[in-house]
């Protein structure tokens, strides 16, 4: 054990991790980056194949967001937003309306992905009261949803592994079953069910839209639930009926945003305009906290008024519109539009499929689905009877453990094995990647064996 990661044993609490298996076995410290490698404290290097946690979208240390947070540091580091506005601030804002979905045409910033979604939430709910409509006050989710770990978003959540804990903290919002067709409770066969998910909802909508404020989706696909990947059609038929019904639409794109699906955003490949659209991860290039809330001029011009009339959005942050992170996401987003990167994902979404349908054939993979650069690969026990391993098995832990030992480091969601390259990946490197996850899957699930699991973490 090096000296950085006795003191990360001593000092240090991990996010979602039991930090008892976290002090008892070997941990990887990273000391460099390049591109989309890794480098940890032995020089050992690693594919960053889960994108830092699906922060990282142009590799590590590219030099024009070093250059970019470089030439803002000689300027302004940060500024309060609470009664001054800032030059990168406003810039950046401009090219995410531009970038953005039409109708979204005002920017709120705030810090991470739990924050922007806080933020829509608020939003929504004080919009209503504002219109005079004060019963619409309750929201609607998805099973399975995460949109983050602050009371408002968790509440909203629907992962109980997650929440539980917290029930008494928060408030109850309506649930609608998940899009996922490999899960499917609602028809015998998903593929000719006519979008039997979309049913529910318009029941419970048409019951409750006096009451309900907003309904909140992560559009495509619900990553931290396990890469569950909705049908075609889904996305824009929930957009049609929260228009019927006269209810507010909250897309959280904090983890589809910024290329990851294929194209900027999940709303696009279904024209889907959403009334908040809630931004975070990617929109620096991975390089700094940063978060955005967009929302249309019909809501903002609702928190309008004179002073005595208390109509203003009373929510901020410390760091609201920090000049290094909007520094960096300036320069993040030129990099798509100087490398035309959107277009030129296709031929490695391409690599991937083909790919996956190769993992998808393996006996103890029960569902390799995809969506763009977005990958979830679940491991079942038997996958014919759909029977998953036994949760203290960790198998998808052990899974992604064997594949750092082969120099790639990926992370799981149970044992939904996530890949998440960095859109800069070249055809070649995915290829590669994708090749010892295959084996890394063959190895843990048909000999049972494999080095210790870092510390029983499942996300």
């Amino acid at each position: 054990m090096n000296i950085f990661e006795a003191k990360d044993k001593q000092f240090v609490w991990h996010p979602f991790t039991q930090m008892k298996g976290w002090l008892e076995n070997d941990q990887t410290v990273i000391a460099d980056a390049k591109g989309i490698k890794l480098f940890d404290t032995d020089g050992k290097e690693y594919y960053d194949a889960v994108s830092s946690l699906w922060v990282n979208i142009h590799g590590h240390r590219r030099a024009e967001i070093d250059q970019a947070i470089i030439d803002q540091l000689g300027r302004v580091a940060h500024s309060t937003a609470l009664g001054l506005a800032n030059i990168p601030a406003s810039e950046f804002a401009e090219k995410l309306v531009k970038a953005a979905p039409a109708g979204l045409n005002k920017v709120f910033y705030s810090d991470d992905g739990s924050t922007a979604v806080e933020v829509a939430i608020k939003m929504a709910f004080q919009y209503w009261q504002h219109k005079g409509q004060p019963k619409k006050n309750r929201f609607v989710a998805l099973d399975q949803a995460y949109h983050g770990d602050t009371v408002g978003t968790v509440s909203v959540g629907g992962i109980d592994l997650f929440h539980r804990v917290f029930k008494p903290l928060l408030f109850e919002p309506f649930h609608i079953p998940a899009p996922s067709c490999y899960h499917c409770q609602l028809a015998d066969d998903p593929k000719k069910c006519k979008l039997a998910c979309v049913q529910a909802l318009e029941n419970l909508l048409a019951e409750h839209h006096d009451e309900i404020a907003a309904l909140i989706i992560e559009p495509l696909v619900q990553a931290a639930a396990g890469m569950l990947m909705s049908p075609s059609g889904y996305l824009a038929k929930v957009r049609e009926l929260t228009k019927k019904y006269n209810v507010l639409l909250i897309a959280d794109e904090v983890a589809t945003g910024f290329g990851r699906t294929g194209k900027m955003f999940a709303c696009d490949h279904e024209g889907v305009s959403p009334d908040l659209m809630c931004l975070s991860k990617g929109i620096t290039g991975g390089y700094l906290p940063l978060a955005a809330t967009l929302t249309t001029d019909e809501i903002y011009n609702e928190f309008l008024g004179d002073m005595k009339e208390k109509r203003t959005f009373y929510h901020g942050h410390s760091y609201t519109a920090n000049q290094l992170g909007c520094a960096a996401a300036l320069a993040s987003i030129k990099i798509f539009e100087d490398d035309n990167v959107i277009a030129g994902l296709e031929p490695k979404i391409k690599a991937i499929a083909d790919k996956l349908a190769l993992i998808g054939q393996h006996d103890h993979v029960g569902d390799a689905r995809q969506c763009g650069m977005i990958v979830g690969i679940e491991l079942m026990e038997d996958k014919v009877a759909k029977k998953p391993y036994p949760w203290d098995q960790t198998t998808g832990a052990k899974v992604c453990m064997k594949a750092r030992e082969y120099g790639i480091f990926i992370r799981p969601v149970g044992d939904v094995v996530v890949f998440m390259p960095p859109l800069c990946s070249t055809v070649e490197e995915i290829n590669h990647m994708l090749d010892v996850v295959y084996k890394s899957i063959d190895e843990i699930t048909s000999q049972g064996k494999t080095a210790a699991g870092g510390g029983g973490a499942h996300f």
